[in-house]
């Protein structure tokens, strides 16, 4: 049981997000976000794939909270559909990467050696290309695909999880705690798993929620540029894309709703994991 799910963790967490308002805003942005991803499809108000060409690029109303789009679609109902794909692309990209590289980056911080200075090598190769360049390329090379677009985010989501595990790990692998599993009879992987790489999760948790995001945004950016979720999906990044073909006419709806929705939930993310760091932080108890 970690030290979130224990009642001393819990009454922490409480007493962080009570003093402040700040945290507990972006929490309850992001679980906003959680709840329009799962119930929101089921609840629009209308189909946001139905074209209305009669009622096409109409200003926000009673009837169009967010107006209409150029085929007539409601603006509304594309941004609550759009929020569980965009949702789903971050989330599953980024415990995608945070998975993968906080076991990599454990083993590498624990074995040392070869191991070591090759994805040492590996790492410093893709820190070396500018990552929404490299998502690009894949993207470009492997098919503009929603599967495509969750590997290539988490392809170059790996090199930060890879480094921090790698340099928690490192300076935890000689403590006298963790020679006492090894004096126990406990095995290398062993050690790694059950004694490592929990007490690296929590602070990698701080890392993850920053990735969120910053996934979010390079799926958006993606589909802005046309590699990304084809159209006529709803998407975020779509749906900025065909609206800024509007700005100069007055149509300000069709990009400003969708662009304040990436704003804001890279907001609540962003502000969340500072929280996260002072929830996990063991100093910050008392």
């Amino acid at each position: 049981m970690s030290l979130t799910e224990t009642p001393s963790g819990l009454r922490h967490a409480v007493w962080v997000l009570r003093g402040n308002l700040v945290t507990a805003t972006a929490a309850a942005g992001a679980i906003l976000l959680a709840l329009i991803a799962i119930f929101g499809p089921m609840l629009v108000p209308y189909d946001p794939a139905a074209s209305d060409v009669p009622r096409a690029l109409q200003p926000p109303s009673a009837l169009h909270w967010a107006g209409t789009d150029q085929l007539g679609r409601d603006v509304f109902s594309r941004l609550i559909v759009a929020t569980r794909l965009d949702l789903a692309i971050a989330v599953t990209a980024v415990s995608v990467s945070f998975v993968i590289g906080a076991v990599i980056g454990s083993l590498c911080g624990y074995v040392g050696g070869k191991l070591d200075r090759a994805i040492g090598r590996f790492v410093d190769v893709l820190m070396a290309f500018p990552l929404f360049v490299l998502a690009m390329a894949m993207v470009a090379a492997l098919g503009n695909r929603v599967e495509n677009i969750v590997i290539a985010t988490a392809i170059i989501n790996l090199p930060f999880y890879i480094r921090f595990a790698r340099a928690e790990v490192n300076i935890r692998r000689n403590l006298g705690w963790v020679e006492a599993a090894r004096a126990c009879g406990d095995g290398h992987v062993s050690v790694v798993l059950r004694f490592l790489l929990p007490n690296v999760l929590p602070a990698m948790a701080v890392q993850m929620s920053l990735n969120l995001g910053w996934a979010i945004l390079n799926a958006a950016g993606l589909s802005f540029i046309g590699l990304g979720v084809k159209p006529p999906t709803p998407e975020w990044g779509i749906m900025v894309a065909e609206g800024a073909r509007f700005i100069s006419t007055g149509r300000w709806w069709l990009v400003s709703f969708p662009g304040l929705a990436l704003m804001l939930a890279v907001l609540c993310f962003n502000l969340l994991g500072d929280g996260l760091r002072d929830i996990l932080d063991p100093r910050m108890r008392t």
